[in-house]
């Protein structure tokens, strides 16, 4: 089998770590978190204040993931973060998988994890528009970009998820969540979508 690059990407707080590192686990693959991978090759320019985040410098990140991909010998390669679509060349993804999240469970999960106000109705934003969809797509062919929604799932059932596209026996899907319509049907883009 040759090996694979896979792609777990979404807003953050979707579970993108979490399902990473299981899924590496079970595939006996590298790991790489792209925050960490930043700071540890020194790829962090600068911080973005208003937003409480770091600058990388996406270049210079692609040649090292490039590297990394392809001095990996047989093993496959799971990388997650927000970003990753667009920093992975093109031409070693294998697939994207992109984590959807209910936007009211998304809001919870963020709030537990302290984000600023004006952070967290950013990456609600960014989750109800489908960003980190676009983006992918964008960034790699259509049929390697697989939409999950992983709201009210175990990580466990994630991991099957990914593994049935890996293995051939479930179909990689976009456009299976529209929270801006579920929203809107629901009475609740204008508490949710404040950005």
């Amino acid at each position: 089998m040759q090996k694979r690059a896979i792609l777990i990407t979404g807003t953050p707080c979707v579970g993108k770590t979490t399902l990473a590192r299981l899924l590496a686990s079970q595939l006996d693959a590298l790991c790489v978190n792209l925050t960490e991978f930043a700071v540890r090759e020194n790829l962090v320019v600068g911080r973005d204040k208003d937003r409480d985040t770091a600058i990388i410098d996406e270049v210079a990140m692609k040649s090292k993931l490039r590297e990394v991909i392809e001095s990996s010998g047989e093993k496959d390669v799971v990388i997650d973060g927000h970003y990753a679509a667009i920093v992975v060349p093109k031409e070693l993804v294998t697939y994207v998988f992109v984590l959807r999240r209910d936007p009211a469970e998304l809001r919870e999960l963020m709030e537990k994890e302290g984000f600023s106000t004006r952070k967290l109705w950013e990456n609600l934003a960014s989750e109800i528009l489908d960003t980190c969809l676009f983006d992918a797509l964008e960034a790699v062919d259509e049929g390697k970009v697989c939409e999950l929604d992983v709201s009210r799932k175990r990580v466990t059932e994630t991991v099957s998820e990914v593994l049935g596209v890996l293995n051939g026996g479930k179909k990689c899907e976009v456009g299976i969540v529209d929270w801006l319509g579920k929203l809107e049907n629901e009475g609740q883009l204008d508490e949710l979508l404040r950005v």
